[in-house]
């Protein structure tokens, strides 16, 4: 079984793109705009973590769920808030430029889990890869954070309860499912990592597409301008004579 630790190290994998995070969030605009999807995934995951412990038969879990719910809201107020305040000190509108959400999605959820249809087990292991991932993220957009303090300090806040949430959706999952927690953890990971494939491959694909629709532009489109300004000039001006014969008795339709 895999002991619950005090704290998560950034994946390999993220720290690897540190100086992709620490580019992204050295922009204002694109801090908002980070810190603005935070929030809406933060709140997304509260409702969904809420309707589990609807649906729970497992009094525990119910009351880990709603703890769990509550620090989701509260995380997504923060971001908010913290987005509202720099928006107000920013001099210029937020645009959207490049935010490399597909490198490293914004926040955490449930990976568009089906809450309803799913057993305790699939939901805990979902939750305790979810929260790892965040963890993990969240470390190094904390250390990334040196030149923006009150957001150091609010990804440091919110870096305690991912711990707790990461720590007790493992330590509930072997309570529930002692002897197969293992594999339930393989399944949820290797659906983590098809839809990890899936956002990637999607990036990939508009940024090649974006290239090819430029490629296009500059080196398909020129010929064809070239003809048409061709042709055109061997149009005639004005109105053009119609022949004699155009103008017989309009006794047919045609």
């Amino acid at each position: 079984m895999d002991l619950p630790r005090p704290h998560e190290r950034p994946t390999a994998f993220d720290r690897m793109l540190t100086p992709v995070h620490r580019w992204i969030w050295s922009d204002t605009d694109r801090r908002v705009q980070k810190l603005l999807r935070f929030g809406e995934t933060e709140t997304d995951g509260g409702r969904d973590i809420l309707r589990a412990a609807e649906v729970t038969s497992d009094p525990l879990l119910r009351r880990l769920y709603l703890e769990h719910a509550i620090d989701e809201f509260r995380h997504g107020v923060l971001f908010r808030h913290r987005a509202a305040e720099l928006l107000r000190a920013s001099q210029t509108g937020s645009n959207t430029g490049f935010q490399g959400d597909w490198l490293a999605p914004g926040g955490h959820g449930l990976d568009d889990l089906q809450v309803d249809g799913e057993s305790d087990q699939n939901m805990l292991a979902f939750l305790h890869l979810s929260e790892k991932a965040a963890a993990s993220r969240f470390s190094v957009y904390r250390d990334v954070m040196q030149h923006d303090l009150p957001t150091r300090a609010i990804f440091e806040e919110i870096l305690h309860d991912e711990t707790f949430h990461m720590n007790y959706t493992l330590t509930q999952l072997a309570r529930v499912e002692p002897r197969l927690h293992k594999r339930h953890l393989w399944r949820a990971r290797l659906s983590r990592l098809w839809k990890s494939y899936l956002r990637l491959a999607t990036g990939i694909a508009a940024v090649l597409g974006s290239i090819l629709l430029t490629i296009q532009y500059f080196v398909l489109l020129p010929p064809f301008a070239w003809l048409a300004k061709r042709a055109a000039r061997r149009e005639h001006f004005g109105w053009t004579k119609v022949a004699p014969g155009r103008n017989d008795s309009l006794d047919r339709q045609y």
